[in-house]
């Protein structure tokens, strides 16, 4: 039997194969448990991960106007587009999605500082404090003004 420490792949498609014949017994249900776990916890830190690069480009938008192109607009809808993909398939994820945001922006705000090198006392010490409702941070047509 293969660990998925070894090859990954080779588990799944083993683990899969008992678990269609119904050969329960054959499988490491605590390995199994693990790797559900970890697959959750990756669809949660993808939402992060876009959310986190969408208010990043939010920010850099917002306080560098003289920086504003057709490249960071579509970086801006693109992100959008993930996110929101991400949470259709993931609708559970909606009820946590206020604490992923949080956590999201302060990541934002670093990238922010190093890709504008601005202090980060520029930027809101908190997403509360951008004035953005999520709503507004997802819709299309929205790109926040000067400060």
């Amino acid at each position: 039997m293969t660990h998925p420490n070894e090859d990954y792949y080779a588990w799944t498609q083993e683990t899969i194969e008992k678990l269609r014949q119904g050969r329960l017994n054959e499988v490491n249900t605590e390995v199994l448990i693990e790797e559900l776990e970890d697959m959750g916890r990756s669809e949660r830190r993808g939402i992060e991960s876009r959310l986190s690069v969408l208010l990043m480009h939010l920010l850099k938008w917002r306080y560098q106007p003289d920086r504003r192109g057709h490249s960071g607009r579509a970086t801006i809808k693109e992100q959008r587009l993930r996110v929101t993909r991400l949470l259709k398939d993931n609708p559970s994820l909606q009820s946590q999605f206020s604490t992923i945001n949080a956590e999201a922006y302060e990541s934002a705000v670093l990238r922010a500082v190093a890709e504008t090198n601005k202090p980060e006392t520029t930027f809101p010490s908190t997403f509360e404090q951008t004035g953005w409702p999520l709503e507004q941070v997802l819709d299309r047509d929205f790109y926040p003004n000067n400060v």
